[in-house]
C-alpha cells in the first residue's frame, strides 16, 4: 500500500499548484493551505489549465483531469490540516516566514506526521531546529514546473530519521514519472549548486554584451542538447525566485559563484521577473536590457 495517502500542502502559487497536481495525479487527497480565497482560486485555476493543456495534446483525459482536481481541497484554516499523513511546505523563500507557519502545523498535525520543506536554498538543518521533533523534517525539493520535471531532491538534514529518509524514496518512486535522488543539507543541494554558478556566469556575459539572449539561448541549447536555453529557463523560473537562491547560497558559502549579478538585481527591482511579470530576458522583448 502506498504511504501517505492524505497529503497537507502549504502554499498555492505556481510552484504549490504543480506540486498538488502530482500529488493527487498519484491518487492521494490533498489538502492546500493558503492565506486567502483568491490565492487558493488562482492555484486551482493554474493547475486546473495545465492540466486542460494536457487533454489538449492528447496526454489524459478529461475525466482524468476532473478527478485529479477532485482530490484537491483549498483552506485559509490550519486545524483542516488535522489528520494529514504528511506535510510539505511550499511558500515563499524567507526562513523566519516557514518558521513560523511550520510551527503553527506542527501544532495541528502531531508529533509522528513527517514535515518537509520545498525549499531549494535554504537550510533545511535550521528550519528543522526550530521545530519540535525535528528528526521527522526533511527536504523534499522539486523543481519547476513540477508535473513535468523529473527530478525530486530527498534531503536529509542533520537532524532526519534515515527511516524516514526511506520513506520519502519510495514515496517519490509512486509518483508519476519521478525519480528520487537523495542529498545532503548543503546551500543549492545538488542540482542548484550547480545551476546557480552557471545561471549567474550567463547573465554577466549577457550584460557584457557577448550576444542577444536569443543567440545565447539558441547556442547554449543545440550546442549542448539542453531542451531549453538558461535565459529562457530563468524566465520560466522566475528571476526574483533565481536572485533569492543565488543571494542564499552566496550567503551561506561566501563564494563568489553564487554572487547575484548585478543585471539581475537591477532587473528584479524594475519588476522584470520573466514570465510572471511578462517581461525579463525573453518574455516580453526578444533582447530586454
Amino acid at each position: 500500500m502506498n504511504d501517505f495517502q492524505r497529503i497537507g500542502l502549504l502554499g498555492f502559487g505556481t510552484m504549490g499548484a504543480g506540486v498538488a497536481q502530482v500529488f493527487a495525479a498519484s491518487g492521494r487527497d490533498v489538502v492546500v493551505l493558503d492565506t486567502d480565497s483568491t490565492r487558493i482560486g488562482r492555484g486551482a485555476d493554474a493547475a486546473a489549465d495545465f492540466l486542460a493543456g494536457g487533454v489538449a495534446r492528447g496526454k489524459l483525459t478529461e475525466d482524468t483531469k476532473e478527478a485529479v482536481l477532485s482530490r484537491i481541497t483549498g483552506t485559509t484554516e490550519v486545524a483542516d490540516l488535522a489528520g494529514v499523513d504528511l506535510v510539505v511546505e511550499s511558500v515563499t523563500e524567507d526562513a523566519e516566514l516557514k518558521k513560523a507557519l511550520l510551527a503553527r502545523v506542527a501544532d495541528v498535525v502531531g508529533a509522528d506526521t513527517p514535515i518537509l520543506t520545498n525549499t531549494s536554498a535554504l537550510s533545511v538543518t535550521d528550519l528543522a531546529a526550530a521545530l519540535p521533533h525535528p528528526s521527522r523534517v526533511a527536504g523534499l525539493h522539486f523543481f519547476n514546473p513540477a508535473p513535468m520535471m523529473r527530478t525530486v531532491e530527498v534531503v536529509r538534514a542533520l537532524q532526519t530519521d534515515e527511516a524516514l529518509i526511506d520513506r520519502l524514496v519510495a514515496f517519490v518512486d509512486t509518483l508519476d514519472g519521478k525519480k528520487p535522488v537523495v542529498v545532503e543539507d548543503r546551500p543549492g543541494f545538488l542540482v542548484n549548486a550547480l545551476l546557480l554558478p552557471y545561471l549567474n556566469d550567463v547573465i554577466a556575459e549577457y550584460d557584457d554584451g557577448l550576444a542577444t539572449a536569443d543567440d545565447i539561448d539558441l547556442a547554449l541549447r543545440l550546442g549542448l542538447g539542453y531542451k531549453s536555453g538558461p535565459l529562457e529557463m530563468l524566465d520560466m523560473i522566475g528571476l526574483d525566485v533565481h536572485l533569492r537562491a543565488t543571494a542564499s547560497a552566496h550567503a551561506a558559502t561566501g563564494d563568489d559563484r553564487y554572487a547575484p549579478p548585478p543585471l539581475l538585481r537591477k532587473m528584479v527591482a524594475a519588476g522584470r521577473l520573466g514570465a510572471k511579470s511578462g517581461q525579463g530576458f525573453r518574455t516580453g522583448k526578444k533582447d530586454s536590457r
